[in-house]
């Protein structure tokens, strides 16, 4: 009976340390269209938190970041959660981040179907939330282009806002209409990609890559797979938060044509409230030019 007990009490402390323990993973990106300026540009990417705190007022998330100390700081969605939640963990720890580091920031599907909520009761929360973020200093990218400029040079971040009709599961039961996304309809939020000039795209769903890829993004930052909740080793994630099983792209690094996308495992849970073997993840990516 005690070493039931026993066994009981480590499974605990294993599942309950896996979704505290935070992970940093690092990424070098070369091409030789980031310009010689930008070479050791470092780029930190925060996802999926849904409100999730690591120690009182987030400090082991900010202290992981501080050490980091990057250049700016990139949020690919879902910082909060889409019911019974106002957003504050996440507009805490961007007042905090956002007086030592620039933050950029996409919409996840949480988000969207949060604003989606709030607009079907006729309320103005969700708006008057994403404009208090604006307020501090946060750089909402909803289908929109920033030029990040380092020594003179610059590079392009590009912010995709895709419809909730391109996510699949119970949240989305009710959309049936778009079911697939084409270069024509990145190209209508975002407009052409600018040829000559090194391009990240921001996107919550790494789904798409492919489209990503062809409509010409470099570097594609995405998250929402949380690394497939459980992830089983020498084979990947389990499962992913549409509820299919062994998610294409589940976390880190891909290639496709000239395209790379960096997936990010994401901070914490949402409607899958699973974590093995895959413990939170902050991403430090470090930009290096091929003519260095």
């Amino acid at each position: 009976m005690i070493k039931i007990i026993i066994l009981g009490i480590g499974i605990f402390m294993f599942f309950y340390f896996q979704t505290k323990y935070l992970q940093i993973t690092e990424y070098n990106v070369s091409s030789a269209k980031i310009p010689e300026e930008l070479s050791g540009f470092k780029i930190l990417q925060l996802s999926d938190l849904h409100s999730k705190q690591f120690g009182e007022n987030n400090e082991f998330l900010i202290k992981g970041i501080e050490e980091l100390n990057p250049d700016i700081i990139v949020a690919t969605g879902d910082m909060l959660n889409s019911t019974n939640d106002d957003g504050k963990v996440f507009y805490d720890l961007a007042k905090y981040l956002v007086k030592h580091f620039k933050i950029y920031y996409i919409k996840g599907n949480h988000e969207q179907i949060a604003e989606f909520k709030a607009r079907e009761v006729d309320s103005h929360w969700f708006d008057a939330y994403m404009g208090e973020l604006e307020d501090l200093g946060v750089v909402v990218l909803n289908n929109d282009k920033a030029e990040i400029t380092h020594k003179n040079a610059t590079i392009n971040l590009y912010g995709l806002d895709i419809s909730l009709r391109l996510y699949r599961g119970e949240y989305t039961a009710t959309y049936d209409g778009e079911k697939s996304i084409e270069v024509s309809n990145i190209e209508k939020a975002l407009g052409a990609c600018e040829d000559g000039k090194y391009n990240i795209l921001l996107t919550h769903n790494p789904a798409y890559f492919s489209v990503y890829s062809a409509w010409g993004a470099d570097l594609i930052l995405a998250g929402h797979v949380h690394g497939g909740a459980v992830r089983i080793p020498f084979i990947g994630g389990l499962l992913s938060p549409e509820r299919s099983f062994f998610p294409k792209y589940d976390a880190g690094k891909y290639e496709l044509n000239k395209s790379k996308m960096i997936v990010s495992r994401g901070l914490g849970e949402s409607t899958i409230k699973l974590r093995v073997f895959n413990p939170p993840e902050i991403i430090m990516i470090t930009l290096v030019s091929e003519t260095e």
